[in-house]
């Protein structure tokens, strides 16, 4: 048993006879009574996001996780197909487990989190940023550099980003992967 004490993100938990995970958490002590913990919980089963809030101290029943890397293979339809890369088995997730699968590409290497006690996969957390190529986007101006403006780009995995007005078709460019948000152009 864990307390509130205890929460941090990535903690899985049990809670409403269902296992979730902690994706944001914050502390407050008000100036007039207790402290509590506001808490964003996604469902490992349903992938649905729920606030919750803990009174401090609260007693929170935690599940025993390991983390395995495991390469990314390929999807078919809501499957997604991935390969442990230390002894080579394969695992099946849903689609619902993945934290952002339009950025995920194919060998991108990802942490499986998985229940310690039934061998089950709960979550797959991605690289804090991947590289991916841009193959569409309104062709840049020189001189739209100075401006704060964006434009949408689809990059090579078909997700949308909003980039910069100098980003071109071909370029590579970093996007941060919790906030799905452009980080910066690649210089090859």
């Amino acid at each position: 048993m864990a307390t509130t004490s205890d929460i941090r993100n990535g903690l899985c938990i049990k809670y409403n006879h269902d296992i979730y995970k902690i994706v944001e958490f914050l502390h407050v002590k008000p100036g007039k009574g207790p402290a509590f913990v506001r808490t964003k919980l996604k469902s490992v089963t349903t992938g649905k996001v729920i606030d919750n809030t803990f009174s401090a101290g609260h007693k929170i029943e935690d599940v025993r996780v390991e983390t395995h890397k495991f390469q990314f293979l390929y999807a078919e339809g809501d499957t997604y197909h991935f390969m442990n890369v230390e002894d080579y088995n394969q695992i099946t997730l849903q689609k619902s487990t993945l934290d952002a699968p339009k950025l995920l590409k194919e060998g991108e290497v990802v942490t499986v989190i998985i229940n310690s006690e039934d061998q089950m996969p709960l979550s797959v957390e991605m690289p804090a940023s991947v590289i991916l190529e841009v193959t569409a986007t309104e062709p840049g101006v020189k001189g739209n550099t100075a401006t704060n403006a964006t434009k949408p780009a689809t990059v090579e995995t078909g997700a949308e980003v909003m980039v910069p007005l100098f980003i071109n078709e071909g370029d590579k460019i970093k996007i941060e992967t919790e906030k799905g948000t452009y980080k910066e152009r690649i210089k090859e």
